[in-house]
């Protein structure tokens, strides 16, 4: 059956990714802090998805490897978040094609709508393209620059420019990884983000046991709106991103966080992953993204207490 969607996908122009629809993060949980995936109420808990129906948990694999996580909302057809190392920088841009994930489509054998569960690059298709795609049946051919910069665009999470290779920011190239973006947006102030945040890591972050090596765990994720790109796919209210890591230079874990919409002025504020949390709470679901160490802000030490207090007394340090 999985041979019989995979086949259907490829007459109909879809390059797909081999990568696995898993029940538990555990197959990739080293692409998560302290291997251990975030905890979002009522969507994702110890590592499992809280609605299998609709949260699914992709571990991205290209060319043999895994090379990132990815929480995918079937309902929204957007991505809840990517999780991934930066471990350094590769300066091209790959020439590949959007790919789909199959295993997220349905396998009961009847013929479907291609990318049922899924956004697909025939939702960023104009209205005069889309005619064009269904005469052809092959939507992967119009590669040409069909957005317009007001106009909504393909934007990733993991982004290619995050990418310690040529193999992992091709892998980056799925539309599991990917929500509806502003052009302004994502060629604007969120692209300048995202280079100041990989400035930041390649200027400190550092494997613990070993300072020769780059390393950050990061975070990136899109907030669900309230509205649909042709009908299908959920368009963000915001985008988020933060990253954890052990600061050589220091000799302390730091955390860093930002959370934007396209109406945010340049540059994007740089924000505490408490405040993030506080965001998401808010706009999305109560979440926990990383460990304790991540948050030197709150580290505290209790005092000793005499026998006759009943109450605990803390020190916060700031």
């Amino acid at each position: 059956m999985r041979l019989l969607v995979t086949s259907v996908l490829l007459v109909l122009g879809f390059p797909f990714i081999t990568t696995s629809v898993v029940d538990s993060f555990s197959a990739c949980n080293d692409f998560f802090e302290k291997e251990k995936p975030p905890e979002i109420e009522g969507v994702l808990k110890n590592s499992v998805s809280q609605d299998n129906n609709r949260y699914k948990l992709i571990c991205q694999r290209h060319d043999g490897n895994y090379r990132y996580a990815t929480l995918y909302d079937t309902t929204a057809r957007i991505p809840l978040f990517s999780a991934y190392k930066y471990t350094g920088l590769y300066k091209k841009r790959p020439h590949i094609q959007w790919m789909i994930e199959p295993q997220l489509e349905p396998l009961d054998g009847t013929m479907s709508e291609p990318a049922a569960n899924q956004a697909s690059q025939r939702d960023y298709l104009k209205p005069d393209e889309l005619e064009i795609s269904h005469l052809f049946g092959v939507i992967q051919g119009l590669q040409r620059d069909y957005q317009k910069k007001d106009e909504l665009e393909i934007g990733h999470l993991f982004p290619n420019s995050h990418a310690p290779d040529e193999t992992t920011a091709e892998s980056t190239f799925t539309l599991t990884n990917t929500v509806p973006q502003w052009g302004t947006f994502n060629r604007g102030s969120w692209r300048r983000m995202e280079q100041k945040v990989r400035d930041d890591m390649l200027d400190y972050c550092r494997d613990q046991d070993n300072n020769a090596n780059i390393l950050a765990y990061v975070l990136t994720g899109a907030v669900p709106g309230n509205k649909l790109l042709n009908k299908r796919v959920n368009i963000p209210s915001h985008m988020w991103t933060a990253f954890c890591c052990y600061n050589f230079k220091s000799k302390e874990w730091v955390s860093k966080a930002h959370w934007a919409d396209e109406n945010t002025p340049n540059p994007i504020p740089e924000k505490t992953l408490k405040e993030l949390e506080d965001f998401l709470s808010d706009k999305f679901k109560p979440s926990e993204l990383f460990s304790e160490r991540c948050y030197p802000y709150f580290k505290h030490e209790s005092l000793a207490i005499p026998e006759d207090n009943e109450h605990a007394s803390w020190f916060f340090l700031f």
